[in-house]
């Protein structure tokens, strides 16, 4: 094993000792240790850091890297362009599929969403504050009965002059969307009794069958932990499957996620020998487990999106671990990359003609081929849906992630996201899911990327150059700037109507695609485009948008920027990546690098952290090593 990083990094060690001599705490009672040895680290997040025990813990306050920006001053959000209208013009894709130009899997965003649900949940049941929806909108094709998008602003943090919000969930990378940040949580989801004390159960986690369990599977469901239930899941809210984070039946991909790790758990709890205590075994498992986490996510997720960090130097306790409002609020939206439909290709023995036949009812597509079959799930059908996890199987939909492109991250929302999230099609119309036809398919809208940037003017977040100032970066002064297109004006087309073309639909037809190697690909095409033109450059859609440069939202400027090479991101959302992920690490005195029982347990027990995601999910389906990629985000 390669030599381990200093419990405290040499640049912090001399005023370390001078912090040591001056604070004058109560003595705390010492932590719970396993092995009689080695602290617990807390469900909260709460002591990690020893001079600052509130860094990073559930509850407190998201930071700030600048100055919140109301319009008041204190919390009445700055106004700006509607922001459906906005979502019409920039973040519309018109049915055009653009991929990752590195080759990123789905992996890229379904484990950004776990880690995601891991260090973030901001408190919401603030007050109501819908989007208005203009119906006759000219590029405006979805129907909404309700009249508005549907927004509630987080809810503001108690006793702040200026409205500040709440992470519900503590910052560090700890697997808590597993295991839960409280022990009434953990207690329900630990196989044994239910008394308020998780530290008097079994090892194991709870998963009958291989699966997560459901809120009804000890018995009455109203005592099981609160989960987060919509879509699908509203007509039968006992099949929601309970886990440590709130969100785990969002999406299938995600629930699959949750379930892998919890498995690789309890394999860890079986593999321990047997006259260690319960409550040992379990602390082993999940100390090589949250470290098996970050390893992935320092080593895999983070290269392939093209994000290199400093250096690390080992543990630094001045390094604030709390997650910002910036980076949750606008640096980690990155909901473009979601691609609209996971496809699983394995087979056809897997299943019974009756369990195909149910899946194709839901709207799965079910393609036979030979002794193969294969099953594209479109996005909306895996909203919501965890039961359709153990239909599918764990291990083919886990690989099915892995073998396809994600979206490119750029302005382009997927219509599943960007207007029917999370809504259950009318009746009789279950076969357009997806594509032109999905527009038929409902009669409300939810547009995420319209709440992606109203969530920043209700977060009191910077404009676009002010965001890219704090995070040292130079202002932009014109539209063109943001994009890094030749131009921001209008082209002289006779499709357009002049004076008006950024409300005329002509305006975002795709005129060019293009793949990797710059080799044109048939406009419409499904597949092979990296790179696009559009009939009207972003720039010039964002000029006709706003007053100024400087009235830009910071999300939407963010997205529109061009990647820097080498990596998903234009240079501020990856400016704030960086910056997040390193304080995530060095502020982290239990981070896989420093941590001392990591190679106690590893000499004594065989147990190393040292893991590819490939490798985590071998172990835990039927899935094979050698029918996986060994690094599951590239396809190449």
């Amino acid at each position: 094993m390669k030599p381990r990083k200093a419990l405290f990094g040499t640049a912090t060690a001399a005023v370390l000792t001078i912090v040591l001599c001056l604070t004058a705490t109560p003595a705390a009672a010492s932590p719970p240790t396993f092995l009689g040895l080695f602290e617990v680290q807390s469900l909260d997040g709460s002591g990690n850091n020893p001079f600052f025990p509130t860094w990073g813990k559930a509850g407190t306050n998201y930071s700030r890297v600048a100055p919140a920006r109301y319009a008041d001053g204190k919390g009445v959000p700055v106004s700006g362009p509607n922001t459906r209208y906005l979502s019409n013009r920039v973040f519309n894709d018109v049915h055009q599929n653009v991929f990752s130009e590195r080759g990123v899997s789905q992996w890229g965003f379904v484990w950004g969403q776990f880690i995601d649900h891991t260090i973030g949940l901001r408190a919401d049941n603030g007050e109501q504050a819908n989007i208005l929806f203009n119906a006759s909108d000219p590029l405006e094709s979805f129907t909404n009965d309700l009249g508005v998008v549907p927004f509630t602003r987080s809810k503001a943090a108690p006793g702040t002059g200026v409205r500040q919000q709440v992470n519900t969930v503590g910052s560090y990378i700890d697997l808590s969307a597993v295991y839960g940040d409280d022990p009434l949580r953990l207690d329900w989801l630990r196989s044994g009794t239910v008394d308020g004390n998780p530290t008097n159960n079994s090892a194991q986690l709870m998963l009958p069958g291989g699966f997560l369990p459901t809120r009804d599977s000890r018995g009455d469901p109203n005592t099981a932990p609160t989960m987060a239930i919509d879509g699908r899941l509203f007509g039968q809210p006992n099949r929601a499957v309970v886990a440590g984070d709130v969100r785990a039946n969002e999406n299938i991909a995600l629930t699959a996620t949750q379930t892998l790790f919890a498995r690789e758990h309890n394999r860890i709890v079986a593999s321990l020998p047997s006259f260690l205590s319960q409550e040992d075994r379990f602390q082993i498992a999940r100390r090589i487990v949250i470290a098996e986490q970050q390893y992935i996510t320092y080593n895999e997720f983070l290269p392939a999106m093209g994000v290199a960090l400093p250096a690390y130097d080992g543990y630094n306790p001045f390094a604030n671990a709390n997650l910002s409002n910036e980076f949750a609020t606008v640096g980690y939206r990155a909901h473009s990359q979601i691609h609209g439909e996971v496809e699983v290709a394995t087979e056809a023995s897997r299943y019974t003609a009756a369990q195909l036949a149910a899946m194709e009812a839901q709207g799965v597509e079910v393609e036979p081929d030979g002794t193969n079959v294969k099953l594209v799930i479109p996005l909306n059908v895996a909203f919501f849906n965890p039961d359709l996890v153990r239909s599918l199987q764990l291990g083919p939909l886990l690989q099915g992630i892995g073998a396809e492109s994600e979206y490119k991250n750029d302005e382009q929302i997927d219509n599943q996201l960007r207007s029917v999230l999370f809504q259950v099609p009318v009746p009789g119309n279950e076969g357009c899911l997806d594509g032109p036809t999905l527009p038929r398919c409902f009669r409300g809208v939810v547009d995420l990327g319209a709440i992606d940037a109203e969530r920043g003017r209700d977060h009191g977040m910077p404009s676009y150059n002010q965001l890219r100032k704090a995070y040292g970066l130079p202002a932009r002064t014109t539209f063109a700037g943001i994009t890094g297109e030749a131009s921001d004006q209008f082209p002289a087309d006779p499709l357009l109507t002049p004076g008006n073309e950024n409300n005329d639909p002509n305006c975002l037809d795709f005129t060019a695609l293009f793949d990797n190697a710059g080799n044109p690909v048939p406009v419409g095409s499904e597949n092979g485009a990296t790179s696009a033109v559009r009939r009207c450059p972003l720039a010039a859609r964002l000029r006709a948008s706003y007053s100024s440069v400087n009235d830009v939202d910071a999300f939407v400027g963010m997205v529109a920027e061009p990647h820097v090479p080498g990596t998903e991101f234009g240079e501020l959302q990856l400016a704030i990546w960086k910056k997040q992920f390193t304080a995530l690490r060095d502020g982290d005195r239990f981070f896989y690098d420093t941590d001392p029982s990591l190679p106690f347990l590893h000499d004594v027990f065989g147990l190393d952290y040292h893991v590819s995601l490939a490798q985590v999910i071998a172990r835990n389906t039927d899935i094979p090593l050698s029918s996986l990629r060994p690094n599951v985000f590239l396809l190449n």
